[in-house]
């Protein structure tokens, strides 16, 4: 386990306390965590700017499966690429409506463009690409 490292960072006293009010309205315990947390999240920024390096995502599509051929055109675009997408949750939201969350790992760019690619599929209503990191590197 690494060491931990203690410092101090000024800041107005206004924005302290609206920073100390946005963290406990998320459930934070403390203000070191949420620091951590802020830190971490730079750190996965950078690491998808830099379009290096594995990382994953979810993709969250809604569509109409009465569209014509989507669902086909959907899981014939997820086969091709088996490799990147992990897993597929399907979910029917009404008598015409569905929901689909897609995993996807490996390199950021051929993730980020499969994702793109299934969001701009004619007929998904509407959707959203989620990016993080595999966790390597982030204690």
């Amino acid at each position: 386990m690494s060491e931990l490292i203690r410092f101090s960072v000024s800041a107005d006293d206004g924005l302290v306390a609206r920073f100390d009010e946005l963290i406990a309205d998320q459930g934070y315990v403390n203000r070191s965590e949420a620091v951590r947390d802020l830190m971490r999240n730079a750190l996965v920024e950078r690491q998808w700017e830099a379009e290096e390096g594995e990382a994953v995502g979810t993709v969250t599509l809604v569509f109409d499966h009465h569209s014509r051929d989507l669902s086909n055109k959907l899981t014939e675009h997820q086969h091709s690429h088996h490799h990147e997408i992990v897993s597929t949750l399907h979910i029917h939201l009404d008598a015409h409506h569905c929901l689909e969350v897609v995993v996807l790992r490996g390199e950021i760019r051929e993730i980020d463009r499969i994702a793109s690619e299934l969001i701009g599929t004619k007929g998904v209503k509407h959707g959203r690409f989620v990016a993080t990191t595999t966790g390597e590197g982030l204690t």
